[in-house]
């Protein structure tokens, strides 16, 4: 998810966890802080455009190596906070030194930073990019894909509970926090359900047609900022098909547009370590074409038709393809943004609109 969803998810897991044993503000402050510590690892230059996507969401994702970390923070976070007299429990005044040692608050610092790290990364894992959370006994990218990187409903409760909870004043306050940080969970809950019906009306829509070329892999994918209107992609032997399906479509059946793959051509750099890599990751999701004598590789699960974020130059064409240093080709400049939200706006209430081009 994008940085200000995790900072949020990791202050609001913090106040919930530390509860009255810290103040509010210094539970959101260091559960912010190691909410957004994971994502650190996108500042490392691993020498290429392709290994610094793979290896996001790598090492500082895994629930291994975080639970190995997770107290080493947490000792440095416990050495540095004492509880204040806002936090005393009432009639007692200030907490004694005694009261306030370091061995008594280490423990539940170590668990919110526990729960911070852990919350951060299988909130990845629920995007469709890929999250290595097995490290270092499996490198397998889990990619559930249900949710968009960037969600307003999921964030926006989740950041106005926190800021509730931290401005009004009384001994209720932290139900704001763990109101909304419910509510934001069952929204993911939510979007499995729903992902998991539109997936399910694929599927019967392709068994219905059975003169249709064999499917080798399905994706299905919520379009930005909702859960309402979803992309799907079906993978075929030689090309590979998206079409667009909302909840508000009433049982229309799903249009697609189908697009070519050079197969022949990926046959002969399926050994080029970048190719191998972006095939592996992206989980079957890719195309490899040739424009204007440059060969490029595309993960065709984030963006859509014609626009994609990661698409790498890899060879150049010749015979056979002479494979080049790794560059990224892929963005979204040449988008039209106003008709590009227009189009997402009317296709989510059901309108029945081809995407701009």
């Amino acid at each position: 998810m994008d940085s200000l969803t995790q900072l949020t998810l990791g202050a609001a897991v913090g106040v919930a966890v530390m509860g009255r044993r810290t103040a509010v503000w210094k539970a959101a402050l260091w559960g912010g802080v190691c909410g957004t510590l994971p994502d650190l690892d996108a500042l490392i230059d691993h020498g290429n455009p392709v290994l610094n996507m793979v290896l996001h969401r790598a090492e500082t994702h895994a629930l291994f190596w975080q639970t190995l970390a997770a107290p080493v923070v947490a000792a440095g976070i416990a050495a540095t906070n004492r509880r204040g007299a806002d936090v005393a429990p009432a009639g007692l005044g200030v907490i004694s030194a005694r009261g306030d040692r370091w061995r008594d608050r280490f423990p539940r610092w170590w668990l919110a930073v526990w729960l911070v790290f852990v919350t951060h990364a299988l909130l990845d894992a629920m995007t469709v990019y890929g999250t290595q959370l097995a490290l270092p006994f499996s490198n397998r990218p889990y990619a559930l894909g249900s949710v968009f990187i960037i969600d307003p409903l999921y964030t926006l409760p989740l950041l106005g509970g926190l800021l509730a909870t931290m401005v009004v004043r009384g001994e209720g306050r932290r139900r704001w926090n763990g109101a909304t940080l419910a509510l934001s969970t069952l929204y993911l809950g939510w979007s499995v359900l729903a992902q998991q019906h539109v997936e399910g009306v694929v599927r019967a829509q392709l068994a219905a047609d059975r003169q249709a070329a064999p499917v080798e892999r399905v994706l299905v994918t919520p379009t930005a900022f909702n859960t309402v209107l979803w992309r799907v992609v079906l993978m075929r032997p030689d090309g590979y098909d998206e079409g667009f399906y909302s909840l508000l479509d009433g049982g229309r059946p799903i249009r697609y547009a189908t697009f070519p793959r050079d197969r022949a051509l990926y046959e002969a750099l399926r050994e080029v370590d970048a190719v191998a890599r972006i095939a592996a990751f992206s989980q079957g999701f890719f195309r490899v074409d040739e424009r204007e004598g440059v060969v490029r590789i595309t993960d065709l699960r984030m963006g859509q038709e014609p626009s994609y974020v990661f698409s790498f130059a890899v060879a150049r064409r010749a015979s056979p393809p002479e494979p080049i240093a790794p560059a990224q080709v892929g963005g979204r400049d040449d988008i039209d943004i106003e008709a590009a939200l227009r189009w997402l706006w009317q296709r989510m209430w059901g309108a029945d609109v081809d995407p701009p081009r």
